[in-house]
């Protein structure tokens, strides 16, 4: 190839190329061989960077559409009363406001947290529950529970089969599961449920995976269910009298509840001419 045809065909190539001169034809031609072929490697490279999934990394590159994993809820907790051992104590924590016992200042409390986590418009303030507590059983009968919040004996209302004046007579719903009798049933443990409502609003306050109406913190977090249900808020007290009123129709019974929630938050016990009888 004549140094002449050489710089004839330079009109073909970029710029760059024609430019390099002043070496033998032999050494010219392997520079100009050398470098069209850099060049169709370049230009290789630039069409295979074109493509968007070869500028990324090999997994990146990848599909990122993936299948989102289904979160499930937990399983609801199992219904029932745990037999316990006999020769259990009362836990000893120390006494809340106004001699509550410590444990169910802990199981109000709790239920309190998680109800804020669960359900934030209902605001439940823990001393509503403990107003509740006090009415129905004395915060179960001044502290009658084991350090895993077990009562030390079951806490049982009276047989509603009729016996009672006021009382209503109620069927037996549980076949004697929760309230260990048969023919008609009787309200359980220490927020006093009835076995069909206790079976719907259910509440596991501990943990363990069992709905005990015999274990307070169960209880006591199935009582601020129960209340709070049907999007009620508890920062009202128009809706807080209803949430009431579903434990019992009673204004009495609501204005009772109400003074020892605020006497627990006050630290003023209220006054027995205070509580109208119910």
């Amino acid at each position: 190839m004549r140094r002449g045809s050489v710089l004839a065909f330079t009109g073909l190539l970029p710029a760059g190329i024609a430019t390099v001169t002043g070496a033998a034809d032999g050494s010219l031609t392997d520079k100009l061989t050398a470098t069209v072929q850099q060049q169709k490697l370049s230009v290789a490279a630039g069409q295979e960077l074109s493509r968007p999934e070869a500028a990324l990394p090999a997994a990146v590159a990848q599909p990122l559409h993936r299948e989102a994993k289904q979160v499930l809820p937990p399983p609801p907790p199992i219904v029932k009363t745990v037999a316990q051992p006999d020769g259990r104590v009362p836990a000893a924590l120390p006494a809340g406001p106004l001699g509550i016992p410590g444990i169910s200042v802990d199981a109000y409390k709790n239920a309190e947290r998680i109800l804020a986590a669960d359900n934030p418009v209902c605001g439940m303030p823990w001393q509503m529950l403990a107003g509740i507590g006090r009415v129905e059983s004395t915060h179960s009968f001044g502290g009658k529970v084991d350090a895993n919040g077990n009562n030390l004996d079951p806490v049982y209302g009276p047989v509603l089969d009729g016996s009672l004046a006021g009382n209503n007579v109620i069927h037996d719903t549980d076949n004697g599961v929760l309230d260990g009798i048969s023919g008609y049933d009787r309200a359980v443990g220490s927020m006093q449920f009835l076995p069909e409502t206790w079976t719907r609003y259910a509440a596991d306050g501990n943990g363990d995976g069992i709905a005990d109406p015999q274990n307070i913190f169960d209880a006591t977090l199935t009582a601020g269910k129960y209340l709070c249900a049907g999007g009620l808020n508890m920062r009202d007290a128009g809706q807080q009298t209803r949430a009431i009123l579903r434990y019992n129709n009673s204004m009495a019974y609501v204005a009772n509840v109400m003074a020892w929630e605020t006497a627990y938050a006050s630290g003023t016990a209220p006054q027995p001419a205070q509580l109208p009888r119910i």
